[in-house]
């Protein structure tokens, strides 16, 4: 498992953070995500050998929103 903080642009409310965190939580492979509306930010912790990365970014694009990844 793996963590991976996404920046996400175009959220309007707490209900579009709940929406993103429903539809990650229903692919195949993560384990849970904790987006924050406030932030403009999600955290996704799954298995990489399930679930590539891009498919969690597609997840979220095709939600409408930017999506991109947090550097530290």
């Amino acid at each position: 498992m793996i963590k991976k903080k996404f920046k996400i642009d175009g959220m309007h409310c707490s209900s579009c953070a709940l929406s993103i965190d429903m539809d990650l939580e229903d692919l195949e492979g993560v384990k849970e995500s904790k987006t924050s509306y406030a932030k403009g930010e999600t955290e996704v912790e799954f298995d990489s050998d399930t679930v590539k990365e891009e498919e969690v970014v597609e997840v979220i694009q095709k939600l409408g929103y930017q999506v991109s990844p947090v550097v530290h």
